[in-house]
């Protein structure tokens, strides 16, 4: 099982949601929350989770924002492309938190490590 287990971290996991949902991207509420899901990521051996906490609490903390797009599948026109440069940090973050929590489908996988590899990139 790829997912999170523990029920702390499912909590911690459903705050993140919440709070991006309700208030945006606070800088320092979602970088110490992610900060705290880590180590949890770590104890349950799930080693894609736990560097996708770690990468986006580094992005965030250095950008105040999460500058990173919704993972697209192939843009079809330059239009596309456009679109996924202009997607909405704050949409895009909670999209991320809901590949982490759901991480068991292989196509969100795939999605997350998407996000991994433009993380590493940014």
């Amino acid at each position: 099982m790829n997912t999170l287990q523990n029920s702390k971290a499912i909590i911690l996991l459903n705050k993140l949601i919440s709070d991006v949902e309700q208030n945006g991207i606070i800088t320092n509420t979602v970088v110490e929350d992610l900060k705290a899901l880590r180590p949890y990521t770590i104890s349950e051996e799930l080693p894609l989770l736990a560097k996708a906490t770690r990468l986006s609490a580094e992005h965030i903390e250095a950008n105040e924002t999460f500058a990173i797009p919704i993972p697209q599948d192939e843009p079809v026109d330059e239009d596309d492309v456009v679109e996924a440069l202009e997607s909405d940090p704050k949409d895009s973050l909670r999209y991320f938190f809901s590949l982490i929590k759901d991480i068991d489908k292989k196509a969100n996988e795939e999605e997350l490590r998407e996000y991994v590899k433009a993380l590493n990139e940014y």
